[in-house]
């Protein structure tokens, strides 16, 4: 697998964690109408109208889905299951292009990658809800879906410029969860009395 591969298969992968059908549909797309993806077998697949249409659909649903509340929690619930089996098919299809690594290594990497966005996700959504009343979940859904498009472009267009804006969101990301834990944390007191 080349590196450009590799990496566009990296950054696919990661945004079908923050939105399942944007970079499924980004890549059938461009499969179909432009030159920047060539779609081997079966991944030609993604680029068929029928298909294109109806991820264009589910798109379009879990789009407005994800911006009502309770309906959104449903919604990342059924995305533990989508959400890797997308980025294991991105994954792969990007593989198919230039492939030299095994297709089940590449549906692994895909799925670990679209997962852990996803559950980065699923995460932080019940604090944004419990911390806002469910105020913030519409903006952050919209923003979350805007990362999921811009990435998935700029992971085909300029792979290396995806992956190290995937590095900087997930340091970006520890730091955040560091912090949260430090504020939770009781002050627990050391043995000699004296606050840590």
């Amino acid at each position: 697998m080349g590196l450009s591969s590799l990496l566009t298969g990296f950054g696919l992968s990661t945004a079908a964690g923050l939105n399942a059908y944007l970079p499924l549909l980004v890549v059938g797309l461009l499969g179909r109408y432009t030159n920047l993806i060539h779609l081997s077998e079966p991944y030609s697949l993604l680029s068929n109208p029928v298909v294109l249409l109806v991820i264009a659909v589910l798109a379009l649903l879990d789009f407005v889905g994800d911006k009502i509340p309770a309906v959104d929690h449903v919604l990342h619930v059924g995305g533990l299951f989508v959400a890797p089996i997308a980025g294991a098919i991105l994954f792969m299809a990007m593989n198919g292009q230039a492939g030299t690594v095994s297709p089940v290594l590449a549906a692994i990497c895909g799925v670990i990658l679209a997962g852990s966005a996803h559950g980065v996700r699923a995460t932080a959504r019940p604090i944004a809800t419990a911390t806002t009343g469910g105020v913030a979940n519409p903006v952050l859904s919209f923003l979350e879906d805007v990362t999921s498009l811009v990435l998935s472009v700029v992971a085909i267009v300029l792979p290396v410029l995806a992956f190290l804006l995937i590095v900087l969101f997930a340091f970006l990301i520890v730091l955040l969860f560091r912090r949260l834990r430090r504020r939770r944390a009781p002050d627990i007191a050391r043995p000699d009395g004296i606050p840590r």
